[in-house]
């Protein structure tokens, strides 16, 4: 066994070292079955180790059945642990899973969607963690039931029921972690025999390849200022769901009318169609209180999404679902399917951060923030492109879309603003045909500063002045 080295140097224990030798030996071959080993003491004489590192390498090959003892004195290579297969593989090519929003440093990120991460509020969120951090174990370290914990929903009830004019009960809630989770367990419980389902046009495409992904039928239905166009839903489907962001419709940003809400909910009941609200960024209402929730009018048959991915940050992976009663049961046991619960530290701290007004004072801080974001965006605009420029959706959130007519962007355009340093986002990207929209970006600005926005907006203004 002249072959086996040991580098005492290597970060890897010598006990892993010579174990992964004399192992790669039984499997590729060169050690026979029968073959005996050295005894632990020739062989740490040779290799200038000490004896007990061979035994235990010696112990962990006995265990999983390399080595066997003969009867008498000895070490013995047992028999069918040779194998011809690669013991070690290169990586395999990957296609990297990605939301298409991955930026190079440097450059500009105009992404909708993302909220100031500099402005979470660290110092407070860690006061919150340390605080339930000191409850009893039991308490804190033990399995959670699938729904989350009662502290967190009876919060989020508390809040939504007041804020939102939602009607529910803290029994209705599941913690999620965020909207996709929240989305794939409600394609669980509402596709069944119906697998037609109605969605907006356009529409964020992760949901739509989610919806998609669980075997569904997408049919979209356009969006004008007013969100989507209810007299053009279909009549002759009856769907399983119609997917909907009432309060502020991504990516155009109209808000829904009551006719409009009436005349959904009408065609939910004559269809016996569930309406899925994604209520994703309403907190951040500038020109007045936030809206009331779609959800309010006909609990019984509107499932409702929310998401603190937006008002404090992605990272958490919290949202939670607001289920109607005959699906409850249902939707706790598909998140216990999932993933069992959330993390229970964090759900006990947001609670806390909720239950003691935190979470209201850093919403209102957050409105007037992006609100001065909305406005500086919107005159950074107008000075550099002035009225050929439309802006659109600008009364709520995290973006607003600026229609540019006459011009049609190409990922030619887009490839030769990044390299100049800035990075723009096309609504065709999200529109089921994408012939439409092409002269509309989507421009987030939640966590981009004043500078950032003037200076991007120039990059835009000057290659689509050469453009054309």
């Amino acid at each position: 066994m002249l072959w086996i080295t040991i580098d005492k140097e290597s970060a890897v224990p010598m006990i892993r070292q010579l174990y992964a030798r004399i192992r790669e030996g039984i499997l590729s071959g060169r050690l026979q079955p029968g073959a005996r080993l050295p005894s632990s003491r020739d062989l740490a004489s040779r290799l200038l180790i000490s004896r007990n590192v061979v035994l235990e390498a010696y112990d962990l090959l006995y265990a999983e059945g390399f080595l066997a003892p003969k009867q008498g004195a000895g070490t013995y290579v047992a028999g069918g642990a040779a194998f011809a297969g690669p013991v070690r593989m290169a990586a395999p090519p990957v296609e990297e899973v990605t939301m298409g929003y991955d930026c190079p440093p440097g450059v500009i990120n105009f992404r909708a969607g993302t909220p100031n991460l500099k402005m979470f509020p660290a110092k407070l969120w860690l006061q919150m963690v340390r605080e339930v951090l000191l409850l009893p174990p039991e308490e804190m370290l033990a399995y959670g039931h699938p729904e989350g914990r009662m502290e967190l929903r009876q919060a989020i009830c508390d809040y939504v029921v007041a804020q939102r004019e939602v009607i529910c009960h803290p029994e209705q809630i599941v913690i999620t972690a965020g909207t996709t989770q929240a989305i794939g367990i409600a394609c669980h419980l509402l596709l069944g025999e119906r697998r037609d389902v109605v969605l907006e046009d356009p529409i964020t495409r992760d949901i739509q390849l989610i919806v998609k992904s669980h075997g569904a039928m997408l049919h979209p239905v356009p969006v004008d200022n007013d969100g989507m166009r209810t007299a053009d839903l279909p009549l002759s489907l009856k769907p399983a769901f119609v997917y909907v962001t009432p309060s502020h419709q991504f990516p155009i940003g109209g808000t829904m009318p009551i006719q409009r809400r009436i005349e959904l909910l009408h065609y939910a009941e004559k269809t016996g169609a569930f309406i899925i609200e994604d209520d994703y960024d309403s907190e951040f209402r500038f020109d007045g209180p936030p809206l009331s929730s779609l959800h309010g009018l006909h609990p019984d048959r509107v499932v409702y999404i929310g998401t603190f991915s937006k008002t404090l940050c992605p990272a958490i992976r919290i949202g939670y679902l607001i289920l109607p009663p005959q699906l409850i049961s249902l939707g706790r046991s598909r998140k216990w399917q999932s993933d069992l619960h959330n993390e229970v530290t964090s759900q006990l701290a947001l609670a806390r951060f909720i239950r003691l007004g935190y979470y209201l004072r850093h919403v209102a801080r957050m409105r007037k923030h992006y609100q001065q974001r909305r406005n500086e965006m919107a005159v950074a605009l107008t000075e550099n492109f002035g009225h050929p420029v439309e802006i659109l959706g600008s009364a709520t959130g995290l973006h607003l879309v600026a229609r540019f007519p006459g011009c049609e962007f190409t990922p030619a355009f887009f490839a030769g603003v990044e390299a100049a340093g800035a990075r723009f986002y096309p609504v065709a990207t999200h529109a089921f045909d994408p012939r439409q929209h092409r002269d509309e970006l989507l421009l987030g600005y939640g966590n981009l500063s004043t500078e950032e926005i003037r200076t991007g907006l120039a990059l835009l203004a000057k290659h689509l002045h050469h453009y054309r």
